[in-house]
């Protein structure tokens, strides 16, 4: 593999990509969360229930300051790394975009200060409120560039002139016919990872600070929460995976590392994919289970990287292994949300230690599984950026090698100090913990509320 300067281009874009999702990803899975402790707070007035959500706002908030400053580095990306692409599609993507500016971005940075700060300055109904908003920002956020990024997968309502998109149906750009099933995915793939990010920092604290209320009531909340997200996530990756087949079999094709045409596909449990052969090394073969998942049906017919060129086949170990991790991680964090259900029926989801230590270990599956699943869907399009339309070659500013390996090397030193100063910020706060005593201007906030 030569690493030439689209390669290098698209390495870049997968970096700052890659950990920029994290923190979207961490902010869409707690924001429901913080709206239901709330509510729960101003219904019940029970104040384990406000102290949680202090506490994990302060975790939101920084996440999305780290969201905010990694994600500023993709638009100039686009700009420098792939210009003609920003030509190309500028008519189409540009107003998504924009719009998930002024609609989502506007809207959690207007009343973050409001949910962060106002406890005290606000009435109950408005702190609630911007709550709402601020939750209602991640859900926009997500789906504009969600909106914008199926439609480089599953082009539509589109006009292509001298090579420039325009667009002639906005519903059908919009609402393009990958987006409900990833805006879907990645909804639930966000929920679900919130939740266990709530479950280990919980655990955390009751394995080191004893049987602590608020970390008992957020535990328990967690985990039943993980149990409905991760059931539901894997029938959505089943619809969403036929979706896949319909309108992208190579990429399929990628992920089952499947060479051949051929009815009763097997399942690959696990491969050496080789490129050079277009052949499966040391494979280990379930038959007919790929066919019945795709086609529901053991005898049918599952298309394989044959049907293209060599050229024009995704990097097929990339997808494999990135599509088994995601799937492996969400089959994971379904039994331990089994598990955790049998031990609440049986009165001891709080009370062993070894299922305290498994959440724990847990806590950032759900992240590694998010962006396992970006890598498997992005670089199985390839080499294509919009679908059957441009490739990435096509796409690529024609830079010099060295100039954009000097920046990817910026990029990684940067990020590299970015990260752990965050998770030393995100250890402090789970080391303090939810306050024990509310100041009085909190209490009296819910004393006035619309409701008692």
């Amino acid at each position: 593999m030569e690493f030439d300067a689209i390669l290098l281009s698209r390495l870049q874009f997968a970096f700052t990509l890659g950990f920029h999702i994290l923190f979207p990803t961490l902010t869409l899975g707690l924001a429901p969360f913080l709206v239901l402790l709330e509510v729960l707070w101003l219904r019940s007035g029970n104040e384990i229930y406000v102290r949680l959500y202090r506490f994990w706002a302060k975790l939101f908030g920084l996440a999305f300051g780290m969201g905010v400053v990694s994600g500023v580095v993709l638009s100039f990306e686009f700009g420098t790394n792939f210009a003609p692409f920003s030509r190309a599609t500028g008519n189409v993507l540009g107003p998504l975009l924009a719009y998930e500016v002024l609609m989502a971005f506007f809207l959690e940075a207007g009343f973050l200060p409001v949910m962060l700060l106002g406890w005290g300055r606000v009435g109950a109904r408005l702190h609630l409120f911007a709550t709402c908003m601020v939750a209602l920002g991640t859900l926009l956020s997500a789906f504009w560039i969600l909106a914008a990024n199926s439609w480089m997968h599953t082009p539509a309502g589109y006009t292509l002139k001298d090579g420039v998109f325009a667009a002639a149906d906005w519903w059908q750009v919009v609402f393009n016919p990958s987006f409900p099933y990833r805006l879907a995915h990645m909804l639930t793939a966000s929920l679900l990872t919130g939740a266990f990010v709530v479950a280990g920092v919980s655990a955390w604290r009751l394995l080191h600070r004893g049987p602590e209320d608020a970390s008992r009531r957020a535990f328990s909340l967690a985990l039943g929460a993980a149990l409905v997200f991760s059931a539901g996530q894997i029938a959505l990756g089943d619809l969403h995976g036929l979706q896949v087949q319909r309108d992208q079999p190579m990429k399929i094709a990628a992920m089952e590392a499947l060479w051949q045409t051929q009815p009763g596909a097997p399942f690959v449990v696990f491969a050496l994919p080789d490129m050079d052969a277009a052949a499966n090394r040391y494979a280990l073969e379930i038959p007919h289970v790929t066919s019945l998942l795709l086609k529901h049906d053991l005898h049918g017919v599952v298309l394989g990287l044959d049907q293209v060129a060599p050229e024009q086949r995704p990097h097929v170990p990339t997808v494999f292994f990135a599509f088994r991790i995601m799937v492996g991680i969400s089959i994971l964090l379904f039994a331990v949300s089994v598990l955790g259900l049998v031990l609440r029926l049986r009165g001891m989801l709080h009370s062993r230690p070894w299922f305290l230590r498994l959440c724990l270990a847990c806590t950032p599956l759900g992240l590694v599984a998010v962006v396992a699943g970006w890598v498997a869907t992005e670089a199985g399009r390839q080499p294509w950026v919009v679908q059957g339309l441009m490739t990435t070659t096509e796409a690529a500013t024609p830079l010099a090698a060295d100039t954009v390996a000097f920046s990817l090397v910026l990029y990684a030193m940067l990020y590299a100090v970015l990260l752990p100063v965050f998770l030393y910020f995100v250890a402090r706060l789970v080391a303090q913990g939810p306050e024990q005593k509310l100041p009085e201007q909190v209490r009296a906030m819910r004393r006035t509320a619309w409701y008692r």
